[in-house]
This record gives C-alpha cells, sequence and structure tokens, in this order.
C-alpha cells in the first residue's frame, strides 16, 4: 500500500512533528499557566460527554 521511502517520510515526519510540539509547548508553559487556567475542567467535560454518547449508542443498539 505504502511504499519503503513513504513509510520512512512518515515516520521521520512523525518523529519531528512530536520534538517542535514539546519544544514549543515548553517554550511557552509560563504563558500557558497564565491564560489557561481551569482547561481541565473543559477536558473532563468533553470526555464525559463523549463518554455519555458511546453509552447512548450501546443502550439503543440492543
Amino acid at each position: 500500500m505504502f511504499s519503503q521511502g513513504q513509510l520512512v517520510f512518515a515516520g521521520l515526519f512523525f518523529v519531528a512533528f512530536v520534538i517542535a510540539a514539546i519544544y514549543s509547548y515548553r517554550k511557552d508553559i509560563k504563558i500557558h499557566n497564565e491564560f489557561y487556567k481551569g482547561n481541565y475542567k473543559i477536558v473532563i467535560g468533553f470526555v464525559v460527554f463523549i463518554g455519555i454518547l458511546f453509552l447512548i449508542k450501546v443502550f439503543f443498539k440492543r
């Protein structure tokens, strides 16, 4: 499906992207702590919402 070169490129691109994302986050961590307080509440709400949708799907499938 994919050639060897495409797989190597995808792997290297993924590694470079993760390194760049970690570097950028580390550089801006002070700003994140100042402006994005309480974001964990939104993440928890989102996870609960997805869980409820999953439970509704399972409940009505039976």
